[in-house]
């Protein structure tokens, strides 16, 4: 009798022994079925319709995205605190970030356009008179054709790589003069689409009916234009990660790299297919044309 309780006993503490492992070992899979990527506003609509679409076909996978700017996704996959960093720079151009600790994986490219409030009267301008603009050289939307009302500039915040590669393409390294930020592409569009004489800048695919567009030296903010660099204000969009991700990571890096998102959703959502350039730029600035088959 003694004997037959003694095994109960054990048998009891092997179960409970056993339940924790499984616990545990749920939970470790649970975690190692979560990714984190930071970062980008201007890649956020894609990657979270990407990531959305990729959890539905994967029974428990979650993909959790956001924002924060190209700074902040770059520090905070370098430092380890995500898996993915989405970026609109190249790492080494961002101060602080060493470059070579991190792995590059390009996903599409966005055109960066000039956006007013339509009551501007302004349609078109010509890079002098944008830098004018955001130098603070003209105050008044009438020395640059448009109607008597006062310049509200507004930016993105430090850190942004929307911001950099505006300064950097659309303002030929000019910085725009200290006004009002904001962290979020969205957040930009709305308060340009409310707010009086103001300007700003955001991805292409951040455009709607409450902003207006503006053309450079009569050349249209259209993907078409960003193909064959007419349009250089543009930038890839980046997915980052450490030297040696995570299984999960690379996974999810590669669907949004596929044929079947690059021809759906990242053409749907605004951006360009990595498919479709006609150039490459790198680091440097520097563009070079490629021999491109379009299917």
């Amino acid at each position: 009798m003694r004997k037959k309780r003694w095994l109960e006993c054990l048998l009891l503490v092997g179960l409970v022994i056993l339940g924790g492992w499984a616990y545990q070992t749920r939970q470790v899979n649970k975690a190692n079925m979560t990714i984190t990527a930071v970062g980008s506003t201007a890649l956020q609509p894609l990657v979270e319709a990407a990531g959305e679409d990729y959890a539905t076909h994967r029974l428990g996978t979650f993909i959790n995205v956001q924002g924060g700017g190209s700074g902040t996704g770059l520090s905070q996959v370098q430092e380890g605190a995500v898996d993915i960093g989405n970026a609109d720079v190249f790492a080494e151009e961002q101060k602080g970030i060493k470059a070579d600790r991190l792995k590059d994986h390009r996903v599409a490219v966005v055109g960066i356009t000039p956006i007013v409030n339509p009551a501007t009267g302004i349609a078109h301008l010509t890079t002098a008179q944008l830098i004018d603009v955001f130098t603070g050289k003209v105050h008044n939307w009438s020395q640059v054709g448009g109607k008597n009302q006062k310049i509200v500039i507004l930016n993105r915040a430090q850190g942004s790589g929307t911001r950099a590669t505006f300064e950097r393409f659309g303002l030929k390294n000019h910085r725009s003069i200290a006004a009002q930020e904001q962290d979020s592409s969205g957040m930009v569009r709305q308060i340009v689409a409310t707010t009086p004489g103001s300007i700003s800048y955001v991805g292409f695919s951040y455009v709607d009916k409450s902003v207006r567009a503006v053309s450079l030296n009569g050349v249209q903010p259209i993907n078409q234009n960003v193909e064959n660099n007419q349009w250089p204000i543009w930038s890839y969009e980046h997915m980052y990660t450490g030297k040696h991700p995570q299984q999960l990571a690379q996974q999810f890096i590669k669907y949004v790299q596929s044929r079947k998102i690059q021809n759906t959703l990242v053409r749907r959502l605004g951006y360009i297919s990595m498919a479709d350039m006609e150039v490459t730029r790198d680091g440097q600035g520097k563009v070079h044309k490629l021999e491109v088959s379009h299917e």
